[in-house]
């Protein structure tokens, strides 16, 4: 029989939110980081395409972005001796069909500005004048360099005493006292708290914990990465996105990364490419450029979790005492990490949030489901 491991804050899942929680927590906290697969970031985190767009999601994510941008601009220089965030810009381009769409980011988008034909052209010159009736820039949207945040907040928690336990699926969890004991194949911990940040299998852990799941879907994401087109640069490119989200570009040093922006719903898995979904994806694509698809160099898919109204759930939950929510951060998990982080570190601590993110509090937990 193994010893029981004791501490405050037992998050599970190291992927961007998990890590991003432990190194909020672990200058207050013992805390210890639970990982089902052999190394930390392996499923969503490790495979985003990561870009910071302050006008991407509904109002809630607006929010979560602008309060996390003063950490990614203002980084801590000795945890992120680089940039975090590299200027690239983002283009939306429309048919006919996609009008009315970059109309409404015109009117409810914040600093973006319509482009004509030409402008759009210039931009990405392999474009298809005839395919665009409309198009819009947002110059403020960045690369966001993900494995140097995640690596970044695993120095700072690890540094803090942080522990990271690989190969630790929970495969059963009981209440006693006033803590959870959670055991593993090899191991079994104590904490007051649980922190569920395990992505596209919180659901699954909501309910060995005796939880009720709040209706959280995984969905399929693919990208292709194509070779750039012969004869141009495309390292200062812009995003190129569809109006529709029928696909989009991102230059990627000199290759590029061609998405379908599929969202199929599927079981929490090993995220493998549906070959058709792709080369549907890749056909809508070339509808829009002047430049054929003749190799795809390789291609993955990775799963973005969304809960039903495609808002993260962050909070304790309502029937489980000491079990908090940290999941369904959908396709802004990255972006919204810096502020997602403090806004669990603050109600763990039991402290007041800041005006920002209290205004949004209610709309982020999990009791809304409930």
């Amino acid at each position: 029989m193994t010893d029981t491991i004791e501490t405050d804050v037992l998050i599970i899942g190291a992927g961007i939110a998990g890590v991003g929680a432990a190194a909020e927590l672990a200058s207050t906290h013992k805390v210890i980081i639970l990982e089902r697969e052999s190394q930390p970031a392996y499923h969503s985190t490790g495979r985003s395409a990561a870009i910071f767009l302050p006008n991407y999601g509904n109002d809630v994510i607006r929010a979560l972005n602008y309060a996390s941008a003063p950490m990614f601009k203002q980084r801590d220089t000795k945890l992120f001796p680089e940039p975090l965030l590299t200027p690239r810009g983002s283009l939306t381009v429309a048919d006919d069909s996609g009008i009315a769409h970059v109309e409404e980011l015109l009117k409810n988008g914040v600093n973006v500005e319509e482009v004509d034909v030409d402008r759009a052209l210039k931009m990405i010159p392999i474009l298809n004048r005839d395919y665009i009736k409309a198009a819009c820039f947002q110059a403020e949207a960045q690369d966001i360099d993900v494995n140097a945040l995640h690596q970044g907040w695993l120095r700072k928690a690890t540094g803090l005493g942080a522990q990271l336990h690989t190969k630790a699926e929970v495969i059963r969890a009981t209440r006693e006292n006033g803590t959870w004991l959670v055991e593993t194949p090899g191991q079994t911990f104590r904490a007051k708290t649980v922190v569920n940040a395990s992505g596209a299998w919180a659901d699954v852990l909501a309910v060995i914990f005796g939880g009720t799941p709040v209706g959280l879907t995984p969905m399929r994401r693919t990208i292709a990465v194509l070779p750039a087109p012969e004869g141009y640069d495309t390292r200062g490119w812009p995003l190129l996105d569809d109006a529709n989200q029928g696909w989009y570009l991102k230059p990627d040093g000199g290759r590029i990364f061609v998405s379908p922006c599929d969202e199929t719903p599927v079981e929490p898995h090993d995220a493998y490419v549906d070959d058709m979904i792709l080369a549907e994806g890749l056909y809508r694509y070339e509808q829009a450029v002047t430049v054929p698809v003749n190799r795809v160099e390789r291609s993955w898919a990775g799963l973005r979790t969304f809960a039903p109204d495609r808002t993260p759930v962050a909070g304790f939950d309502s029937e489980l005492e000491g079990f908090f929510w940290l999941a369904g951060q959908g396709g802004y998990g990255i972006q919204t990490a810096p502020a997602l982080s403090q806004f669990a570190a603050t109600l763990i601590r039991q402290q007041s949030l800041p005006d920002a993110l209290a205004k949004i509090e209610s709309r982020l937990s999990p009791k809304r489901f409930h």
